[in-house]
């Protein structure tokens, strides 16, 4: 399918890129690298880089290189510490295939490790953007994975509660883009794009709760699979940015997909969200929880109100001020998050205050609650 010409546009034109490679790209089969691939994937992205166009890589595969450098046949899901230690030998091996692919080219790199903390902590968020623009302005290409070998965030695995089943870097990238209003995120791995029915979806404009349905279920190779993809799409959207997903190994994927020619899924919104409501909504961690009336639950809904000490039942958690909450109704639906004005121990006070006849006090300003879709 040829792509709308808006979305071929935002593909052509794009000047900051994330792209993101997948496990079962970086590594072949037996665990070591996959360098013949990953030679002509470099060698695509080193001609964007070579246009002035901004790259910054976000690379799966430490993992499986370290594994298999440790002669390990596998490693067991919940097997953490294993894991991290996998990750802390593989890093080096990645990084040194990197620096071999584009130093032949003369083309410098960076490493970039990080944790779920530079983006839930607000001030690290803000250093770490600032970083990552002296880096960029100095045509370095940065090579981001997440610091495995310290943090758990993207190795811990959940039930089917709702909440996330697998953690991948998909969302890294997608949370980078956002931080960086990069143009265009790009997720490449082993398959040909959003998959319904045995045919590739090409074009997105709206990722509801029914499409999220449709792409539950890990990944063969890595540990993410469509689910962590669609969500790093819906976070690229809300950027005003365009996403793609599609097939890594398909010899020219990035030549065809920055010539418009509609390769893969390609996902564009008109709706955009502001950096700060971004950073709540998506890469804020949620430290606490407040649980509010049926009343403030209207007035929040409908009535575009901040959240007063008189509308809230109960704190759950503790949390300080300025930690991004969840806003639940009695119920126990999550219908917001937001940046609490004080901590929990104080919210708690002010709760008691207003029921008895005290005027009531803001615990969350309007301007930093953004409701759930």
């Amino acid at each position: 399918m040829e792509l709308p010409e808006i979305a071929a546009n935002k593909l052509r034109n794009a000047r900051r890129i994330v792209i993101k490679l997948g496990t079962s790209l970086v590594t072949a089969d037996d665990g070591s690298a996959a360098s013949e691939r990953l030679s002509s994937l470099v060698d695509s992205i080193v001609s964007l880089h070579s246009e002035e166009r901004q790259i910054v890589l976000v690379s799966s595969g430490a993992i499986g290189l370290g594994r298999a450098r440790l002669g390990l046949s596998k490693v067991r899901l919940g097997d953490l510490v294993l894991r991290q230690a996998c990750a802390a030998v593989g890093q080096s091996l990645l990084m040194n295939v990197y620096e071999n692919l584009f130093g032949a080219h003369n083309v410098r790199i960076a490493q970039v490790l990080l944790t779920e903390d530079d983006f839930s902590v607000r001030q690290r968020y803000s250093n770490l953007r600032h970083t990552m623009e002296k880096l960029l302005k100095l045509g370095v290409v940065p090579i981001v994975n997440e610091n495995d070998t310290v943090s758990t965030f993207e190795l811990e695995y959940f039930d089917e509660s709702g909440r996330r089943v697998f953690s991948d870097n998909d969302r890294l990238a997608a949370l980078i883009m956002s931080q960086f209003e990069a143009d265009a995120l790009i997720m490449l791995s082993n398959v040909d794009g959003f998959i319904v029915q045995e045919s590739v979806v090409p074009f997105v404009t709206q990722i509801d709760s029914e499409l999220k349905e449709l792409a539950l279920g890990p990944s063969q190779g890595g540990r993410g699979g469509m689910a962590t993809k669609l969500e790093a799409a819906e976070i690229a959207m809300r950027a005003g940015g365009i996403a793609v997903i599609a097939n890594g190994s398909r010899p020219g994927i990035l030549d065809k997909v920055f010539a418009g020619e509609g390769i893969g899924s390609t996902f564009l919104s008109e709706k955009r969200m502001r950096g700060k409501r971004r950073w709540i909504k998506y890469a804020a961690d949620v430290r606490g929880k407040l649980v509010i009336n049926p009343g403030a639950r209207k007035a929040i809904l409908d009535g575009k109100a901040s959240l007063l000490s008189s509308g809230v039942i109960s704190v759950g958690e503790k949390f300080k001020a300025l930690d991004v909450v969840s806003i639940v109704d009695h119920q126990g639906h999550e219908l917001a998050r937001g940046i609490a004005n004080c901590s929990s121990h104080e919210a708690e006070a002010l709760i008691a205050e207003t029921s008895g006849k005290v005027k009531a006090r803001v615990l969350v300003t309007r301007n930093n609650i953004v409701l759930n879709d």
